[in-house]
């Protein structure tokens, strides 16, 4: 793959609030990529703070949060070639009890020191999903993608943006 890196690593930043309570909802990020240069993003990493799920006796909750290189109609799973990150923080609480515990799970918020980066968006956006499970107030998430420019090869940049949008 011929990809040619034409800036430092830079950081994105975004947030995202629920449009209702537990409602899926979905921001678009443009990263101002020039199509007609071949210019692709090089994700090095991701970082995603979705906000604490509500502790409500006798009810899971959950806040999830997930980015994309495509769009996506519910929350992204890692399974998906197309989902870079996500993150999952839910509590769950005992039927009819008061008491509950907390769970936290996230993929690499850094990638292992040998790999070059973790993925490659090569049209000019990322997605970022939040969906609430039972919270009576609108969630809201922030986070950050560290990347850099890079210039591809006519070849490399049409099998990049051709995977890409197949994958939507």
């Amino acid at each position: 793959m011929a990809l040619k890196t034409t800036s430092e690593i830079i950081q994105v930043g975004f947030s995202i609030t629920e449009t209702a309570p537990s409602t899926f909802t979905q921001v678009q990020v443009d990263l101002q990529l020039n199509p007609l240069d071949q210019e692709v993003a090089l994700i090095y990493a991701v970082d995603l703070d979705p906000s604490a799920p509500e502790n409500i006796a006798g009810v899971n909750t959950a806040t999830l949060m997930s980015l994309s290189s495509t769009s996506l109609g519910n929350f992204g799973n890692l399974s998906s070639s197309t989902v870079l990150s996500n993150a999952v923080l839910d509590i769950r609480q005992e039927a009819g009890g008061i008491s509950a515990v907390p769970f936290n799970r996230t993929s690499f918020d850094t990638p292992p020191s040998n790999v070059p980066y973790i993925g490659i968006i090569s049209t000019s956006n990322f997605f970022v999903q939040l969906k609430g499970v039972n919270n009576l107030f609108a969630k809201s998430g922030f986070g950050r993608v560290w990347m850099a420019r890079a210039k591809a090869d006519a070849a490399t940049y049409a099998a990049l943006v051709q995977s890409e949008v197949l994958s939507a």
